[in-house]
């Protein structure tokens, strides 16, 4: 029998001028198939370094001819609309980006992990299914949504429980995108619980060890990384969020003093501005700039969540 790799017309100077092989077809679709698989591959390196290179190629003007390092990353004053001087200072905005996806990973970290926990070390059977689909379902909601729900619930709620002037401010935004960011960390934490050798478990419950002291002692040392990229990962998804946090924040370029302060996020002053803004311009080139120092930010946070769940599981 002829080789998978044998190039089309050998089968044919074997079997006569004039036939055709239905191994020769079948060499065509392997290849064909290979190509397109190849492709697929690829394509998100490429999808990913054609957007950067267009973000670049847009922002890299202000960079180049209008940006004052020192005002752009540590003033708070951000007046692009002034014609006479305009202000790019970005700190306000750092600001409250930080403090949205701090409050956020405060309430996404204990609820995604005690519902990863749970699902992996004590739900069992139809509770477990039922619990994973509705933890994809949570991450299947969009993101305006999320915003329509801070706007429209959470804001009146935190006016009347803690007596404040207005409810959009860090306290909503890093509820609703700790929820946000809560399904995918459940899922990473998951997969790092469920990758810890069942002899780890067997061993501690031979000397006499109980469930919890299993998954505390043991369960939770081992898969220690994987929580952390999962973590990790949950900080890329908070830190490049934009509908929900322009909806639930308040829009105000402000250093918060406490939660109940209104903030604007680097994200949300995109796309607030963009549509905006003369193309080509100053300020349409800072805002190409913004979006420069989030792809940076995000994909180093990414790319470390990734080599991080990539090692444990190597090991």
């Amino acid at each position: 029998m002829a080789n998978s790799n044998t190039v089309p017309g050998a089968a044919m100077a074997a079997g006569g001028a004039g036939t055709f092989d239905r191994r020769d077809l079948d060499w065509y679709v392997d290849k064909a198939v290979q190509a397109i698989v190849f492709l697929c591959g690829i394509s998100a390196i490429v999808f990913v370094l054609g957007i950067f290179i267009f973000v670049f190629k847009e922002g890299i003007g202000f960079i180049l001819h209008h940006m004052n390092v020192r005002e752009f990353f540590l003033t708070p004053y951000w007046f692009p609309s002034d014609a006479d001087a305009p202000e790019y200072g970005i700190l306000a905005l750092m600001a409250g980006t930080a403090s949205v996806t701090g409050l956020a990973m405060l309430v996404a970290v204990p609820f995604s992990l005690g519902a990863a926990i749970y699902i992996a070390e004590f739900a069992s059977g139809k509770t477990r299914e039922t619990l994973k689909v509705l933890v994809e379902l949570l991450a299947a909601i969009p993101s305006v949504v999320w915003g329509f729900i801070g706007l429209v619930i959470m804001n009146p709620l935190i006016i009347k429980w803690f007596d404040v002037p207005v409810g959009l401010c860090v306290l909503n935004a890093g509820i609703i995108l700790g929820l946000m960011a809560a399904p995918i960390m459940t899922s990473i934490a998951e997969d790092a619980l469920k990758a810890v050798p069942d002899r780890y478990r067997e061993a501690a419950e031979a000397m006499g060890a109980t469930r919890w002291q299993v998954t505390y002692k043991v369960v939770l040392p081992a898969a220690k990384n994987g929580l952390l990229g999962g973590v990790l990962l949950g900080v890329g998804r908070g830190f490049g969020e934009t509908m929900a946090v322009l909806m639930a924040t308040g829009h105000a370029v402000n250093i918060p003093d406490s939660v109940f302060d209104s903030v604007r996020a680097l994200t949300a002053t995109i796309a607030a501005e963009l549509g905006e803004t003369v193309v080509g311009g100053e300020h349409y080139q800072a805002l190409f700039t913004i979006g420069i120092l989030l792809f940076l930010v995000t994909f180093t946070v990414n790319l470390t969540a990734d080599l991080i769940v990539r090692g444990i599981r190597k090991g």
